[in-house]
């Protein structure tokens, strides 16, 4: 698990050896999975636990703001 970004209280990883579709794990009060989204669009949460709403929203808006750098780096560390 690769650390790459952490902002607002939040810790965005990606795991190595992880799999289709390009995806960030997302930690603070709980853990969440978000996928990228690839070249269709924009983020969405595939599940959560122990988050609170706000905050899950809060994370899909900073995954939203740095999808293009978190793409580019799922696709160097996946091949």
């Amino acid at each position: 698990m690769i650390t790459v970004l952490r902002e607002s209280g939040f810790r965005i990883v990606i795991f190595l050896n992880d799999h289709l579709p390009e995806h960030v794990h997302v930690y603070g009060d709980g853990e969440a999975r978000i996928d990228l989204g690839g070249e269709a669009g924009g983020a969405k949460v595939v599940w959560s636990l122990g988050m609170k709403r706000s905050d899950v929203r809060r994370a899909v808006s900073i995954v939203n703001a740095h999808r293009d750098d978190l793409i580019l780096r799922w696709r160097e560390l996946h091949g």
